[in-house]
């Protein structure tokens, strides 16, 4: 790995550290701290564009699994930056066509993006909320099929993706 690219994937790591640190705020009652987490995410959303134009997707052969997964998580997270995740959605397509890239990521920033322009998610990924204790997922395309659709690209099955987010 050149000094560059180790480089970039050391900030590509800082920048998913400081987002998994400040993610507790996105949901808290302090208007402060969701206010701290909207400024993190479009600061990294920006620095990903940025990353983007300069080199592309960054992948794992690039950058290392886990700044290759760190890229992944702030174009996720750049939920107001819609450029951002369909810029990284249609260069992260490129990179699983490739076999450079998570098909399961793919999915997860497919319904994250659908989700933001306001359309049906395809794998039932994203959770609007939850409703007698249950999480409930944004409506789907295609319910009926969202598990084998799941199962190609290694999600598992709603039931049990969803049992992580219940109360114990």
């Amino acid at each position: 790995m050149t000094h560059d690219i180790a480089a970039l994937a050391a900030e590509l790591i800082r920048m998913a550290a400081a987002d998994h640190q400040a993610s507790a705020q996105a949901n808290s009652e302090d208007p402060a701290g969701q206010l701290a987490w909207r400024r993190l995410t479009a600061r990294n959303g920006d620095r990903l564009g940025a990353i983007m134009d300069e080199y592309g997707w960054p992948t794992a052969e690039t950058v290392g699994e886990d700044a290759a997964r760190s890229a992944w998580l702030i174009a996720q997270h750049a939920d107001r930056q819609l450029d951002v995740q369909r810029r990284a959605l249609g260069l992260m397509e490129q990179a699983v066509a490739a076999g450079a890239a998570s098909p399961r990521e793919l999915a997860f920033l497919r319904d994250r993006t659908l989700v933001n322009e306001g359309r049906k998610q395809i794998y039932g990924t994203q959770i609007a909320g939850v409703r007698d204790g249950a999480p409930l997922p944004w409506p789907c395309e295609d319910p009926e099929r969202m598990d084998i659709l799941r199962a190609e690209v290694g999600i598992e099955p709603f039931d049990v993706y969803v049992a992580k987010f219940s109360p114990a």
